[in-house]
């Protein structure tokens, strides 16, 4: 479909109105909710047949995201709301352990299973709670998106606090992801809360701090690419996860950028999100089989990483905003045709036509690699958000 023309315009926004609305968010209403014990599962066979009961506990701030998000901004429909509070709900009860920190997984019904060094499950619960809280006026709501996004400043970027990855003293790194998630998590109290002070900066602030981070520290012009891992003085850590570039990362934080930017009519912020979108594009699609790979090596080389060259959901639901918001905001042909490609390639591929939703994981051509609808990695985030942010700039 051709976003160039009226005609084109109003038929892609009604795919993506029609595939949120109608297929999407039926599904994981039908079969993700736990009546039971509250919450999201999310381990589901293609026809929505729970496989594995243990729940993601970002999942359950990523999909009260997706449910309030619904409810605030296209209709106020009280199963929505319903959906968001269990979620909310089943993350007050369960997901904190005694110290305060967030679990990465819990049993259906609430009991501790697995604690990571990340705090991205903070992050989660932060824009989840805020947009509830303006879905309902929920002052603790409010109150506890502050204070996950305090946690997950302080863990992420106090020196110290998070567990390194790799020794400290022998290859020091530093990761461009919590920046990414810095700058989504206050654009996001920003927009639900306005413009609050958490750790001595307003929402803006860390929105300013974390781009000038990225684009200081991990953009590489020498190289055309936007880094994963850098030194800590920005340099390139040569070896293979140094060296691994994610173009659907990249996409993901170049309409970030890219968002923020057509917020404050900032053309700078905008040319600089139309950059990292199109050196990653470069590095990204498949002329071959079309689609995006998953994992490039700076330099060309081989990437050790086995499913390096399969195609993931995720990375084609960012380069779906990214392209049409780059088209939004220029009106260059460019992106248009890039939006027609990644979004043809997508809905091609992904979709299940007999039981609905999203394959998440195919082969470099296009097949399907398993049928899993829903995991510990998916469920009702990227393609949800990618459907509803598309619709949204269409209308």
């Amino acid at each position: 479909m051709d976003v160039t023309t009226p005609e084109g315009r109003s038929a892609l926004a009604e795919t993506y109105r029609g595939t949120l609305l109608g297929d999407v968010i039926p599904f994981w209403l039908r079969h993700g909710l736990d009546r039971e014990h509250g919450g999201y599962l999310t381990a589901l066979d293609r026809d929505g047949t729970v496989i594995d009961t243990d729940k993601s506990v970002w999942f359950q701030g990523r999909g009260a995201w997706t449910f309030a998000t619904l409810f605030n901004t296209v209709e106020r429909n009280p199963e929505w709301l319903d959906a968001a509070r269990s979620g909310i709900e089943f993350l007050r009860r369960h997901a904190a352990s005694p110290e305060g920190k967030l679990y990465f997984t819990v049993t259906r019904d609430g009991r501790p299973l697995r604690m990571r060094r990340y705090v991205y499950s903070e992050a989660f619960a932060a824009m989840a709670n805020a947009v509830y809280a303006r879905a309902t006026g929920d002052d603790r709501a409010a109150g506890d998106a502050i204070r996950f996004f305090d946690a997950y400043l302080d863990r992420s970027f106090t020196p110290g606090r998070m567990p390194p990855k790799v020794e400290p003293a022998t290859r020091p790194a530093k990761g461009v992801g919590p920046l990414m998630f810095s700058l989504l998590t206050a654009q996001e109290l920003r927009e639900q809360l306005g413009d609050v002070t958490v750790r001595g900066r307003t929402c803006t602030g860390w929105i300013d701090w974390s781009i000038g981070e990225i684009e200081r520290d991990f953009l590489k012009p020498e190289h055309q690419a936007l880094m994963e891992v850098v030194a800590p003085d920005g340099s390139v850590v040569d070896h293979f996860d140094g060296r691994q570039l994610n173009p659907g990362h990249a996409i993901e934080c170049a309409w970030f950028v890219m968002h923020e930017g057509k917020l404050r009519a900032d053309q700078r912020l905008i040319r600089l999100g139309l950059t990292i979108l199109d050196w990653m594009w470069e590095r990204g699609w498949d002329e071959e089989h079309g689609g995006l790979f998953y994992f490039r090596d700076l330099r060309g080389l081989p990437v050790q990483d086995y499913w390096h060259d399969m195609k993931f959901w995720w990375p084609h639901c960012e380069a779906v905003i990214a392209t049409l918001l780059a088209w939004r905001l220029t009106g260059n042909e460019k992106y248009a045709r890039r939006h027609r490609q990644v979004h043809d390639w997508s809905f091609r591929h992904f979709p299940d036509p007999e039981f609905g939703e999203w394959y998440g994981y195919l082969h470099r051509d296009g097949r399907v690699s398993v049928r899993l609808k829903g995991n510990m990695w998916k469920g009702p985030y990227h393609l949800p958000r990618m459907l509803w942010y598309c619709w949204k700039l269409l209308r």
